[in-house]
């Protein structure tokens, strides 16, 4: 394989395009606002990645007509975007695999990255990307390690040699499910943590947070068919630690914020969509995630942080 296309090009994905083009490789970044991908293409630059030269193998383009050449199609929109880019645009993919990249689980129906893909491009062979990576050390070429999962070992294999380079690191699983419900359900517990920090509520209650909180998100994977161990990976425990630690997180800057009393910030942040698709999904599955109901409410306005911790405090006695 050879040639890579990256449509996205918000910080992830520019990131992977660039620590990439590093690499010597042609990479071709795909952005939907033709006026933002010019400006690109001429100061080498995202305003998204501060301080990030883009290097002259990275080609910054709007057109879908310039990745037919592509052997490999990562997918890096939002992750409550990835139906309505598919629909829209699947046609004029050329027929590469495609890795999607996006850590969420839809609000509409509740499916996974790979499920949305799989009903809008039924012959597409995918392939998902997730794990512990800020966007701005993987553009700086800071070392880090994420997991590849697809459920082809072949095409899983070829995958991970074509997407490893020097600082990126990919470990493979054929655990698609637990691997993307890893991704996706860190982001709730994330905000959780951030809420934590923001009330100034102390590294003790982050600790308990993070710990049920991982519990949570195992319960719902293996209920939903993923390895427990699949959670104990990058793509679960991994990713958990880093996001619940950082601002760099948009999802702990977020709780951050909603815990110290102000307003949501802008953007895009993907636990938001995720807390409730994640607690309706275990209601149909009856598993429980006091957790994530607790970020949902916040969420909604149906509770106050006090009583978020109220009600989290104030559940029966159990053992671990």
């Amino acid at each position: 394989m050879s040639g890579i296309a990256i449509l996205g090009a918000g910080a992830f994905g520019t990131a992977l395009a660039v620590v990439h083009a590093v690499e010597g490789r042609r990479v071709t970044l795909w952005g939907r606002d033709p006026a933002a991908m010019r400006a690109m293409a001429e100061t080498r630059t995202n305003p998204r990645l501060p301080g990030v030269t883009l290097p002259d193998g990275l080609d910054c383009v709007s057109g879908l007509g310039t990745v037919q050449g592509a052997r490999a199609l990562l997918l890096a929109v939002p992750a409550q975007q990835t139906g309505d880019f598919l629909r829209a645009h699947g046609a004029a993919l050329p027929a590469a695999p495609v890795v999607l990249c996006a850590k969420g689980i839809d609000a509409r129906d509740h499916r996974l990255q790979t499920e949305i893909a799989a009903a809008v491009l039924p012959e597409a062979r995918l392939a998902a990307l997730t794990g512990p990576g800020f966007a701005d050390e993987i553009a700086r070429g800071l070392p880090s390690a994420l997991t590849l999962a697809c459920a082809d070992p072949a095409l899983g294999h070829e995958l991970q040699e074509t997407l490893s380079v020097r600082r990126l690191r990919l470990y493979l699983t054929d655990d698609v499910v637990g691997a993307q419900l890893g991704g996706a359900l860190k982001n709730v517990i994330a905000i959780a943590c951030g809420m934590v920090e923001g009330a100034r509520l102390g590294h003790s209650a982050r600790a308990a947070l993070m710990t049920r909180g991982f519990a949570e998100m195992t319960r719902l994977a293996v209920a939903l068919g993923a390895r427990a161990e699949t959670l104990a990976g990058l793509c679960g425990l991994g990713d958990l630690s880093l996001t619940c630690n950082s601002a760099q997180s948009r999802n702990f800057a977020l709780g951050t914020a909603l815990g110290a009393g102000a307003t949501r910030p802008g953007g895009t942040v993907e636990g938001v969509a995720t807390a409730r698709a994640a607690c309706q999904l275990a209601a149909r599955h009856g598993v429980e995630m006091p957790i994530a109901e607790a970020v949902a409410n916040v969420l909604d306005a149906s509770w106050t942080l006090s009583q978020a911790m109220d009600a989290l405090l104030s559940r029966p006695l159990r053992e671990e």
